[in-house]
């Protein structure tokens, strides 16, 4: 059985995300000040956890979030960052670096509801879902490639894995103890690797949407349905085991241990935790 954890991270805030600018595809802004602060603060918690791989965002907020988080770690600072395009924020077409409030008139006056509205030039929810599935079947792929190297190079009767999730020290404080002893235990400890990935909050939601939806993704016990249709705050972390029985990549077994958690934000600032604009 091919298992491997999968961590999930917005980018940190912006100035536009603070001025309610939607940024899309076409506005490369950077880190704000509180942006910077927000990556450290995920990269102090996520510092113990021994990353085999690591991919972002191709926008330069995203990129500087995930250089930032391996920066704050033990283990990975010199894990080289890959940069994908198919983890970019959506399209919003002629909204991009309009008001937020301009794209909800768009809408509006189309006679549709945020978030399913599609201003012109910008990707529709399927579109996005299709990114977010092909990249999604690329981690799998590669996950499942590892293992097969693992045992080609030990023996099928070696014990496989590059990581042990007893060092994902963060996970414990936010999930219940059934979903930690139900995936922590005995020899499923051992990951084929252990991914992080920095990206865009309407992506994710739109990801995680595809998680549940399309492959029925178990939720934490205490999730509401609030929580999981809400934009993760800037910096939020979700994180996620896979398992693919006998590699099989059409029936991966998903499990979310925590969802868009933003404990690390206490003390970097109450205003952090509230920008919900892409």
């Amino acid at each position: 059985m091919v298992r491997f954890g999968l961590t999930v991270v917005r980018h940190g805030e912006t100035r536009f995300n603070k001025d309610k600018i939607l940024q899309g595809q076409g506005v490369d802004e950077p880190l704000s000040a509180t942006g910077f602060r927000q990556a450290e603060a995920a990269g102090v918690f996520l510092s113990n956890v021994k990353f085999t791989h690591v991919f972002s965002s191709d926008l330069l907020r995203a990129k500087q979030t995930a250089d930032t988080i391996l920066g704050k770690n033990k283990f990975c600072k010199d894990l080289e960052i890959k940069y994908d395009a198919r983890l970019r924020e959506r399209k919003y077409g002629v909204a991009e670096g309009r008001p937020l409030t301009d794209l909800k008139a768009m809408a509006k006056a189309a006679g549709e509801q945020c978030p399913s509205f599609t201003p012109s030039g910008g990707e529709t929810l399927d579109e996005v879902r299709e990114r977010a599935r092909d990249f999604f079947e690329f981690l799998c792929q590669l996950a499942v490639g590892l293992e097969q190297k693992e045992q080609d190079m030990h023996g099928a009767a070696s014990s496989s894995g590059t990581s042990e999730e007893q060092l994902v020290f963060p996970w414990t404080n936010h999930c219940s103890e059934a979903e930690l002893s139900s995936d922590n235990s005995g020899a499923s400890k051992i990951l084929d690797a252990n991914i992080l990935v920095v990206s865009h909050g309407a992506y994710m939601r739109n990801w995680i949407g595809y998680f549940v939806s399309d492959l029925n993704c178990t939720l934490p016990t205490n999730l509401t349905k609030s929580q999981l249709s809400s934009v993760s705050p800037n910096t939020g972390v979700s994180h996620f085991v896979v398992k693919l029985e006998n590699g099989n990549l059409l029936k991966p077994e998903i499990t979310c241990v925590c969802l868009n958690q933003d404990s690390h934000l206490v003390d970097v600032g109450a205003e952090c935790v509230a920008s919900k604009v892409f």
